[in-house]
């Protein structure tokens, strides 16, 4: 996702003012109705009103577009077909060319339809798994089971329906039987003394098992509220638009804007939800006020929750995210967690939330050796920005910044970044970060709707860094991380090592949709919501839009979008055969284009990327572990074509073996190693070994960093660029 820089790039003053009048004329007529409809019936003339004026290319509210929003709805409210009868889909086949006319209507109609007959069925559903998990399964038969949803048909009548969620049933509870099986299996090699437990004993116990995971899951179903599936389809409707306009209500605004920053104000616990039902601390955030406090651990009990000295709230049998809701609030309120430690006592912890910075979120840096020579490792998972945080909050442009010049006072011969998977973010941040490597120079160009292109630069009147770049993608690194591994591309300023990126190259704003409400319909909206839900309640507005207004393009003239980045040197990977990775998974994926190329110029020390992708295929082609990859890929292929799984155990059994041949493979050539040494910057040590937790995480990610065959094979590429270099330059020497 992309976010403009606050305050530098905008909606277009256009497009606001274009807004402002068509909402003055669409509510001129005042209103109907009252509570929750007329909330939503608002909400959706402001999105659709919103997307028609502001999107980057809106599309025909027409038949098509009802189509899609029909097939959408139904697809995200029943993927697996096990809730809607064949019967249901007739009755409302007849709305699927009628959508848009509903939506121009303002109506509700298929919505109100739709969401009364799941309702209905998820209410019926629950007595087939129950009924189905009473009877004990046997495994030594030929039956399977199709895990593609769309490749199913929707059931005619009771008896397929039942027969779906039995044989849903016992696929899960043959997973579950050969792991309890396998751990007897384990316990008895251990132990000559333990007697293993018979097929009706664990086949039993593997039901029990999944009778509370099912009970769960359809407690969350009905927990599922008229909003939450009204979010749903509403996200039917701007997915048809095109794939990352989004509608968020305000609590997924909320989270978002958590995301974009790196931090939250809290108390740095994070939690689990056990198979009981219970919550358990799974870790406490270095820095936080947990940790600063002293007194929650992990693997702690939560049992109750207070606010201050107020009445606690026992919290066994809530669901996660409620009991997250009860931890949260205002920054310097305090918090009183009653919690049963792993000793069996039980203490009241009073705690003052506030900032929380997830630093797995933020750059951090390593140093790589391999044959003599000293590389920086960057990882950079996502391009963060927190706009509203103390002293302007943490941007993934300075940190990266920061971390470079840590890397050179550490004399590395060559810097890697790493963003895999690495989804983009903030648009001026990317264009801050290109600018540490190429000084000042057009980094992306952005157009609108209105065909306008904006060329956005970086300021840096110098690179920090001018030495060997190499910048590792793969197809997770989409939008912001595109943009900085086509900039350098393009420059011939890195050598871009990797897998196809993911195609994103659409540009979004959020805009709050309250901005655009009437005040009078506000009224009565906010009316309606204190008598449905009490004075305690705190009115927080109809959502925002996730809204793509414009598309980025090289500085070649080249889109991203849809294609994504290609790489100088391409990895085998194992997903890289699969369909329903990146943009072109949805057809409402804008298309690809080009416009005219910026004005730059190529850096004066180019990689020599001929030479270095033939050295570095003659390594991958010699590789095991890439060989592997190869094989896993194929296997991923072969599954996605036929995702159909057998429910017999030894063919289930057989079918599970060959993946694990594969990882156990995969796992024997890790502990093998590889020749780069990964060790920490002596900048950084004060900060990793400020407790016991922080230096064990620090560890596993160095170990992490040296089995990575990705991380290894970029380094050689690194030494490749650096032996040619020093080559050309005694061959220069030599002459003179």
């Amino acid at each position: 996702m992309l976010q403009f820089m606050k305050n530098k790039i905008l909606i277009p003053a256009l497009i606001l003012t274009g807004l402002a009048v068509f909402f003055s004329f669409r509510y001129a007529g005042g209103t109907e109705g009252g509570g929750g409809a007329q909330e939503q019936k608002t909400i959706l003339q402001t999105v659709m009103g919103i997307m028609e004026q502001g999107h980057y290319s809106p599309r025909p509210i027409d038949d098509a577009f009802s189509q899609s929003i029909y097939d959408k709805t139904l697809e995200n409210l029943d993927f697996e077909k096990k809730f809607f009868f064949q019967s249901d889909i007739d009755g409302l086949a007849g709305y699927r060319n009628q959508i848009d006319n509903e939506i121009m209507d303002n109506s509700l109609e298929f919505y109100e339809k739709v969401s009364a007959v799941f309702v209905k069925r998820v209410n019926e559903a629950e007595h087939y798994y129950k009924e189905s998990l009473q009877q004990p399964f046997r495994f030594d038969q030929n039956d399977s089971i199709q895990l593609d949803g769309k490749k199913l048909a929707y059931a005619k009548n009771d008896t397929e329906m039942k027969a779906r969620w039995n044989q849903a049933m016992k696929y899960r509870v043959l997973a579950k039987y050969i792991d309890l099986k396998e751990g007897e299996d384990k316990k008895a090699k251990d132990s000559a003394n333990y007697k293993v437990r018979d097929f009706a004993t664990l086949e039993k116990e593997a039901r029990e098992s999944i009778l509370k995971i099912q009970d769960r899951y359809f407690k969350r179903l009905k927990k599922m509220n008229d909003n939450d599936r009204f979010s749903l389809f509403v996200n039917s409707i701007t997915g048809t638009e095109d794939p990352h306009t989004d509608y968020l209500p305000p609590a997924d605004k909320k989270k978002f804007d958590e995301m974009m920053s790196g931090s939250f104000i809290g108390i740095g616990a994070s939690l689990q939800q056990q198979e009981d039902g219970k919550i358990k601390v799974a870790a406490i955030i270095t820095g936080s006020p947990s940790w600063q406090q002293g007194h929650l651990k992990a693997d702690d009990i939560i049992i109750k929750v207070a606010q201050g000295d107020a009445q606690p709230v026992e919290v066994e049998g809530f669901e996660i995210d409620e009991v997250v809701k009860l931890i949260r609030g205002p920054k310097g309120t305090e918090v009183r967690l009653t919690v049963k430690h792993a000793d069996g006592t039980n203490e009241v912890i009073p705690i003052l939330r506030g900032k929380v910075e997830m630093e797995d979120t933020f750059a951090k840096s390593a140093i790589i050796e391999n044959k003599g020579k000293r590389v920086g490792y960057i990882y950079l998972p996502e391009f963060y920005a927190d706009f509203s945080g103390e002293n302007g909050g943490r941007r993934s442009g300075q940190d990266v910044a920061n971390e470079v010049i840590k890397l050179k006072e550490e004399k590395v011969d060559g810097i890697v970044l790493d963003l895999r998977n690495n989804g983009g973010g903030s648009l001026s941040d990317v264009v801050d970060m290109a600018g540490i490597f190429i000084g000042k120079g057009p980094v992306v160009q952005v157009r609108s709707s209105g065909s306008q292109n904006t060329i956005l630069k970086s300021s840096n009147n110098a690179p920090i860094y001018d030495g060997p770049l190499a910048i590792m993608v793969n197809n997770g690194s989409a939008s912001a991380s595109e943009i900085m591994a086509a900039a350098m591309q393009d420059y011939g300023r890195a050598v871009i090592i990797g897998t196809n990126t993911f195609g994103k190259g659409t540009v979004q704003k959020l805009v709050s949709l309250d901005q655009f409400v009437n005040a009078s319909v506000r009224d009565q909206i906010v009316m309606a919501f204190n008598k449905a839900k009490g004075g305690d309640a705190v009115y927080d507005g109809i959502g925002s839009l996730k809204l793509t207004i414009q598309k980025f393009y090289r500085i070649n003239g080249g889109s991203t979008q849809l294609k994504g980045v290609t790489p100088d040197i391409i990895l085998p990977d194992a997903y890289e055969q699969l369909d329903n990775i990146g943009e072109r998974k949805d057809k409402q994926a804008l298309p690809w284009d080009k416009i005219a190329a910026a004005s730059f110029k190529l850096w004066d020390k180019p990689p020599a990327i001929a030479s270095l992708a033939a050295s570095s295929k003659a390594r991958v082609s010699a590789n095991e572990t890439f060989r592997i990859i190869r094989q896993t890929a194929d296997r991923l292929k072969l599954q996605q074509d036929n995702y159909v799984v057998p429910l017999n155990e030894q063919r289930f059994v057989a079918k599970q073996k060959e993946s694990e041949a594969i990882s156990k493979k995969l796992e024997e050539l890790d502990k093998m190693g590889s020749p780069i040494m990964v060790k920490n910057l002596k900048a950084d040590m004060r900060r990793i070994n400020v407790d016991t937790s922080s230096k064990a995480k620090n560890e596993e990610w160095l170990k992490a960093l040296k089995k990575d065959v990705y991380i290894a094979e970029t380094a050689n590429v690194i030494d490749d660029w650096l032996t040619s270099s020093a080559k050309v330059l005694h061959m220069n020497a030599s002459h003179q």
